[in-house]
């Protein structure tokens, strides 16, 4: 989604989705790792239910979505290898048009999840409740978009999701859905937007709350030139909770400075391992 190396093929007429794959594994606290190694079509596999990428795999099962994970972390080179389970509560069976053509599509696919995380590099373990959704579409996200904001938060024994964007011809969408344990979504309209301190990188952000809640940023967890990831705490639905939120750029990663960047942070290895 985010490869400098597609954008400059593209660039050159000459871009394969298959030849531009990584995972992307982010650890956060004492024990922090990152990887997002790009590899090419010759370490990639994939059927209906399992796809593998070098000597990591994605596979389900009809009841989980496990993540075997052999990686290695950078810019310090570290093992990164675990493994990860995701039950979900129910199969949504949602999905929405982020434009009107119907270029670009999110599906939450798992809006609520229980998790298991085991890690033997780093050593660490933990269990808690997960989100699994998918975006896709037929033309890169900065031809589509300009910017856009997305949060989850756990609410009752559901979860609620916002994703406002800010698409090319300055129209916008503001979604505002409630997920039931059952994957049932209802509609809801959106709460109103407040601002939050923007990123060391000045990268402006917004989140929405119940009217008079007043949402700050409890940890950020990645601030990047063009992308900030953090945990919020806030309240939605009458409920106060803690968020995951992110804002995304587009403007900002379609400049070739920021590509430039992008490498120090994902890699690109040639061959099937």
């Amino acid at each position: 989604m985010f490869s400098p190396y597609y954008a400059w093929a593209r660039g050159r007429g000459e871009a394969r989705a298959e030849d531009h794959a990584a995972l992307n594994v982010a650890l956060y606290g004492p024990r922090a790792r990152w990887a997002m190694t790009e590899r090419g079509a010759g370490a990639l596999a994939r059927t209906a239910d399992r796809f593998v990428l070098a000597r990591s795999a994605l596979a389900w099962d009809g009841t989980a979505l496990t993540i075997a994970i052999d990686e290695v972390a950078v810019p310090l080179p570290q093992r990164l290898r675990g493994r990860v389970r995701l039950f979900p509560a129910a199969l949504a069976g949602h999905a929405e048009a982020l434009d009107g053509p119907g270029r670009h599509r999110w599906q939450p696919i798992a809006p609520v999840a229980r998790v298991e995380v085991a890690f033997a590099d780093p050593a660490l373990a933990w269990t808690g409740h997960g989100y699994w959704d998918a975006n896709a579409g037929v033309e890169p996200l900065e031809d589509g978009f300009a910017h856009w904001t997305w949060s989850r938060a756990p609410v009752g024994s559901g979860a609620a999701v916002l994703y406002d964007a800010v698409r090319r011809d300055g129209s916008a969408v503001s979604l505002a859905l409630r997920f039931a344990a059952d994957g049932r979504a209802e509609r809801m309209p959106p709460p109103p937007e407040v601002g939050l301190p923007a990123t060391l990188w000045r990268l402006r952000r917004t989140t929405r709350a119940d009217p008079g809640a007043a949402p700050r940023v409890l940890a950020p967890l990645e601030d990047a030139p063009f992308y900030a990831r953090a945990t919020l705490a806030t309240r939605l639905c009458g409920e106060h909770t803690t968020a995951v939120h992110e804002s995304l750029s587009l403007d900002r990663f379609r400049a070739g400075w920021v590509k430039a960047l992008l490498p120090f942070r994902m890699p690109r290895r040639r061959g099937p391992r």
